[in-house]
């Protein structure tokens, strides 16, 4: 009887290990999908903004053409003038009959008119790109005021910690606030330590008076392999890393869950060599990736605007 019953137990506790495992899995896929979605999404912007300015130096291209293209009316109407003159003259002169003279005048004038309601069309069209491409100016210019003005709450809010503990950048129109793991985490862990959540309630206090940005969190490792009971490989462990960090600003410091993504980027974007102990520092991190919502020079540039 002592043998069955060790023999059930032993069944429960090996299926509750399987079953946790295979949750972890899937959220792990869900987490990696959810990630690849964003980027994705974030290189497709970024490959429409990119559109977009060319198309803007197409459009001075154009602006410039068209400019040319009224010196040359400009140039037409002022030769029909003096047709029109020397017609008249000739009329005076007795060289033509009045009747070929009357037709010829009409011909001209009708010319002209044509002329100038062409050349009337052409500045409506400069005047309509020259507007579109103020308010695209302008909302890039606001952009880019927002993502600096981000970057300086965030630099001030985290004055207080050494640059080999953390960083605040802009890139890319992005402020990038890069934690090492020497600020955030124990070795191998994905466990927050307590000046780890300093920095980070921080961060917080800016996220949550600053609306309508989009938060990245990206977990990075060095390239030494790893392999533990908690953690299968870097995959695993810059996933809980960046995870571990969601939870914290969201149930500790009240950030809206909605305005996170959270992904493992494992080994393979580092910004050092991997060939050094010190480059391997550097690329064990996390980063918290801020952008202001782009939806009104999006809503732009598709012409919804």
């Amino acid at each position: 009887m002592k043998k069955i019953i060790v023999f059930a137990a032993s069944v429960c506790f090996a299926s509750f290990f399987l079953t946790s495992c295979i949750v972890s899995k899937k959220r792990y896929l869900d987490e990696k999908a959810r990630a690849d979605m964003e980027h994705a999404n974030n290189l497709e912007l970024n490959k429409k903004l990119d559109d977009e300015k060319n198309r803007v130096t197409k459009l001075n291209g154009n602006v410039n053409d068209l400019n040319s293209a009224i010196a040359g009316l400009n140039s037409d109407i002022a030769g029909l003038n003096k047709r029109i003159g020397r017609l008249k003259d000739s009329i005076h002169a007795g060289e033509n009959t009045i009747f070929e003279l009357n037709s010829q005048i009409s011909d001209l004038g009708n010319e002209n008119k044509s002329t100038r309601k062409q050349l009337s069309t052409t500045n409506a069209q400069i005047a309509e790109q020259r507007k579109r491409l103020e308010q695209l100016q302008a909302l890039i210019d606001q952009q880019q005021k927002a993502t600096e003005a981000l970057r300086k709450k965030i630099a001030d809010a985290l004055v207080g910690f050494n640059s080999n503990e953390l960083t605040v950048t802009m890139k890319n129109g992005r402020v990038y606030i890069s934690m090492q793991e020497g600020l955030l985490f124990p070795s191998g862990s994905a466990v927050v330590n307590p000046k780890g959540k300093d920095a980070l309630s921080k961060v917080a206090s800016v996220l949550n008076t600053s609306k309508d940005i989009n938060i990245d969190i990206e977990g990075h490792t060095d390239s030494l392999p790893i392999h533990t009971k908690m953690y299968e490989d870097n995959w695993a462990l810059s996933t809980a890393r960046a995870t571990s960090i969601a939870h914290v600003l969201i149930d500790e410091y009240n950030v809206v869950p909605a305005k996170l993504v959270a992904s493992g980027r494992s080994e393979y974007d580092p910004i050092a060599t991997n060939s050094t102990p010190a480059g391997r520092a550097q690329n064990r991190r996390t980063e918290i990736i801020l952008e202001p919502r782009l939806d009104e020079l999006m809503d732009l540039m598709d012409g919804k605007k």
